[in-house]
């Protein structure tokens, strides 16, 4: 990796960071444990992964408990909670789909927190999104299913949240410390689904390895990875790259149980991430290295 150049290896560490994110799809709806169950346990081991690799690679580690640091650590939470729940109750590609509909939050949000230009565009962009996940509620839809996709909703306003609150510190507080927010936001989530589980901890082995897959891999090892890419990249590049999760998601939830999304999810899916695609490559900003 050290002979290629640093804006490729930036590219080359985020897309393997969406490769392993867009793994949980399939893993979540194999499981035959509850969601609560599967967040406790991956994100148990997720706060200790990332926590142990810190140590090994003697990286200091602040913790932070200002207000801005406590609320990213809910949203990260919310995330990852809603999430698996969503996943469960409706398609892997609904609860990916509208996941990822985080950016359509983020241009009106941005704008009224940190000050920055809304630009006409955004209202295109914004239309045009609405549109499409209107299209995730038509056709035959089970009460599961719907709860499942608004959940998925929820879930992306998190991640707008997180990511706003993330820039914020960047831009506000001058703060490039990150890792904490994933040992926090999973932490809570462990100790949140901690009592809702109890006492019901049995797994097997098949269900230990997964999980400790899920945990170590798909998030702890992958945000590091993540953490280390967008070094070199733009936010706007991170972001198209990661929607490479979102198209990878279902398609291994098709291969390993033969879930199949709805041809509405798959067009409102479309008209999501076309309008975001086009709205991010209309606007060239130049690539950020941060030292």
């Amino acid at each position: 990796m050290s002979m290629i150049p640093e804006h490729r290896k930036g590219l080359i560490y985020i897309s393997f960071t969406a490769f392993l994110w867009s793994t949980s799809g399939f893993f979540i709806k194999y499981l035959t444990i509850n969601a609560f169950q599967i967040s406790f346990f991956r994100s148990l081991i997720a706060a200790l992964t990332v926590y142990a690799i810190t140590l090994i690679r003697r990286q200091h580690l602040k913790f932070e408990f200002d207000k801005v640091s406590n609320l990213a650590a809910v949203f990260y939470a919310g995330i990852l909670i809603l999430f698996v729940i969503a996943t469960k109750m409706t398609t892997a590609a609904n609860a990916i789909f509208l996941q990822f509909t985080a950016p359509v939050y983020l241009v009106v949000l941005e704008p009224l927190v940190l000050k920055t230009k809304f630009e006409p565009k955004n209202v295109i962009t914004i239309l045009i999104c609405i549109g499409g996940m209107i299209l995730f509620f038509f056709g035959k839809l089970e009460l599961g299913n719907i709860y499942g996709n608004l959940l998925a909703i929820c879930s992306g306003i998190c991640f707008a949240m997180f990511s706003l609150l993330l820039k914020y510190k960047k831009v506000k507080h001058r703060s490039e410390n990150t890792l904490y927010f994933v040992i926090t936001g999973n932490t809570l989530v462990a100790v949140i689904a901690f009592f809702i589980i109890f006492p019901d901890f049995t797994l097997d082995v098949t269900q230990s390895l997964i999980l400790l897959y899920m945990g170590a891999i798909q998030i702890g090892v992958s945000y590091i990875i993540f953490n280390e890419g967008i070094k070199y990249v733009s936010a706007t590049e991170s972001m198209i790259i990661a929607t490479l999760e979102a198209m990878f998601n279902p398609i291994w939830v098709f291969i390993g149980i033969g879930e199949t999304p709805s041809v509405y999810s798959i067009i409102g899916g479309a008209i999501i991430f076309g309008a975001i695609i086009w709205r991010n490559f209309s606007k060239r900003e130049k690539t950020l290295i941060i030292e």
